[in-house]
């Protein structure tokens, strides 16, 4: 009798489980965290909020998480917000094989047909720059409305014949050699070149980036970087024909403000916000401005 009723019981908590699956109504929103973009790659995704696309790319080492406080205020306006991490960094597959522009921009186009985007505004920071601005040219703008530039790396990280900006080749080379030999030393040392001032941001903050960089795959941080060391973007400017947005950090150590102007001089639909008291952080620094003048933006 006993085993009786204790197999009714167990029949009795099946059916009512069975029965709470069939009826609950699921708490996600069915969106993927993963996107595969060739066979074995899997991209991270963060898309949160519901309206106007807005999509995020991040700089170098960096990854989609970069953009934490942009997520959560600008879902609040009414925007969907999506950062996708490229390949080899962050939480996203990292297959041995090629880094370089080409491959970013085909990726970013197989995620926004997947989640069938349209009329996005789409941004850029620091090598995310080049990398959004390659995509628009060679992708002739699929699925995007506006660009927006972060104190991007762009028209050319380095100096070159008639463009006295930016860094030496042999300093570049320098940093790729460090990024085979003193990886975690050179992305500690970002720390006091990533904000105007000491101050600006906090070491809490300041951990969190540098934590965000060691994520990445260091063959894929070496491989990027020289892809950004060869990539010359000037020729592709005046091919722009979209609203494009420039923020840059007056004071920035990283990617000198007149990159702004000379992306300002070869796009012809474009304007410069300043960021007076911002670096090359000029995301969580300003971050405020930042939000409102994407916002903004986005909008208009």
């Amino acid at each position: 009798m006993k085993s009786l009723l204790t197999t009714i019981a167990l029949s009795s908590v099946m059916i009512a489980n069975h029965s709470f699956a069939q009826t609950r109504v699921p708490a996600s929103a069915g969106r993927a965290e993963y996107i595969e973009v060739e066979k074995g790659v899997k991209l991270h995704i963060t898309d949160i909020g519901d309206g106007q696309p807005i999509v995020l790319i991040h700089g170098w080492p960096l990854s989609d998480a970069m953009y934490e406080y942009q997520y959560a205020a600008l879902a609040k306006k009414g925007f969907r917000v999506i950062g996708i991490t490229l390949r080899g960094f962050g939480k996203s597959d990292r297959p041995y094989g090629k880094y370089d522009f080409d491959v970013f921009s085909d990726d970013i186009k197989v995620v926004l047909e997947k989640l069938k985007i349209e009329n996005a505004t789409l941004g850029g920071f620091s090598m995310g720059g080049a990398v959004v601005l390659h995509y628009i040219t060679k992708h002739k703008a699929a699925h995007v409305s506006k660009l927006a530039l972060f104190a991007a790396a762009a028209p050319s990280w380095i100096q070159r014949e008639n463009f006295p900006i930016g860094l030496s080749k042999a300093d570049a080379d320098g940093v790729i050699r460090k990024t085979e030999t003193e990886r975690q030393d050179l992305i500690a040392s970002f720390g006091a070149a990533f904000p105007a001032k000491e101050g600006n941001i906090s070491k809490n903050v300041e951990k969190w980036l540098e934590n965000i960089n060691l994520e990445a795959s260091p063959y894929a941080v070496t491989q990027a970087i020289t892809a950004l060391r060869d990539l010359d973007l000037r020729p592709e400017l005046s091919k722009i024909n979209i609203p494009v947005a420039i923020f840059h950090g007056t004071q920035d150590k990283l990617c000198d403000f007149a990159l702004a102007g000379e992306l300002n001089k070869g796009i012809k639909n474009s304007y410069i916000v300043k960021f007076e008291n911002s670096g090359h952080a000029l995301f969580v620094e300003e971050a405020d401005k930042f939000n409102s003048e994407l916002e903004k933006f986005a909008r208009g």
